[in-house]
């Protein structure tokens, strides 16, 4: 009963904060006269990458590196067969060239790298760790001088701006928020998940990233509902890239992260790699530079089969 609890206040404190988030990310990106997707892809995806990063760091200072590790390729598996999927399945995205020349790319190689570091040796070594955040203040730079809008904003005309101390404010509790919101979500989730005996590997691909990818569904829903589909799309490349380049960058430079299930592997990183490539076709077909909800009905087909194959 107490891990039930633990689990429908999270929700709820997700779903807020969710939403103080995005009025403070719109307000801030008229402040600044910023193309919205950029904020997306900087401030709402640090503050919706927190929990994979807080889980990921505890776990693997505590002893459970396969829940860091489970936890990163999971979430970004769930942001795209999951996240993705509800945004797209509640309104279609159209995009933008700009979105296949930078986002998609730094995605795909963010991935390959990750991927190509753990593989070959089963750790992911401080070095390492160091090339991934060092490639990620590459990315940030490049981003906020070069990047231009990615996905047309269906409705400009509804921003309002807020002063200074509003937009602080909001920024503030929502981070907060949905920080909370994904400790007691998580608590209780692998309380729930522990007592049916599941290992470290599985309960961190599938209970644990689901939980901290809450936020991301929550400010993606909220975005997609406000029309404001730029934060929605921005958020989810986002957060991919920062699972990869920040999350585990930061807890293998903090500790080596060693694998000790080996179907993260043989079977998980393999599905993560496929439906980050996925998205590029589903962009492209069957109409050109839109996502609609027939791609959402792939993605999650997509999903549902890793989640089933995974724990069976």
């Amino acid at each position: 009963m107490e891990n039930v609890l633990f689990i429908v206040l999270g929700l709820l404190l997700l779903i807020a904060g969710g939403n103080w988030l995005l009025k403070s990310a719109v307000a801030l990106s008229l402040r600044l006269a910023i193309p919205k997707i950029v904020i997306g892809m900087t401030v709402v995806s640090f503050a919706t990458s927190a929990p994979e990063l807080i889980v990921s760091v505890k776990a693997a200072l505590d002893g459970f590196p396969d829940l860091a590790l489970g936890n990163v390729v999971g979430s970004n598996i769930a942001n795209l067969g999951l996240v993705l999927a509800i945004t797209v399945i509640m309104g279609s995205i159209d995009v933008r060239k700009s979105f296949y020349t930078t986002d998609w790319p730094v995605m795909m190689v963010a991935s390959l790298l990750f991927c190509g570091f753990i593989y070959f040796d089963g750790v992911l070594q401080q070095y390492e760790g160091i090339i991934l955040v060092a490639l990620l203040f590459v990315f940030l730079i490049y981003l906020l001088r070069f990047q231009k809008t990615a996905v047309v904003d269906e409705m400009p005309e509804d921003d309002v701006i807020l002063p200074l101390y509003k937009i602080v404010l909001y920024l503030g509790i929502g981070g907060i928020a949905l920080w909370g919101g994904s400790e007691l979500l998580i608590n209780g989730a692998v309380g729930m998940a522990s007592t049916l005996g599941v290992s470290d590997r599985v309960i961190g691909i599938t209970v644990v990233s689901v939980g901290t990818s809450i936020p991301e569904l929550a400010a993606s829903v909220i975005a997609v509902l406000k029309k404001e589909k730029a934060i929605s799309l921005g958020n989810l490349i986002g957060s991919n890239i920062f699972n990869l380049l920040a999350v585990l960058g930061i807890t293998s430079i903090i500790t080596p992260i060693t694998v000790m299930d080996q179907g993260l592997l043989t079977n998980d990183i393999f599905w993560m790699l496929g439906i980050s490539f996925l998205i590029l076709p589903l962009v492209f077909f069957p109409r050109g530079l839109r996502l609609g909800w027939r791609d959402g009905l792939v993605l999650l087909l997509f999903y549902g089969s890793f989640v089933y194959l995974t724990i069976t």
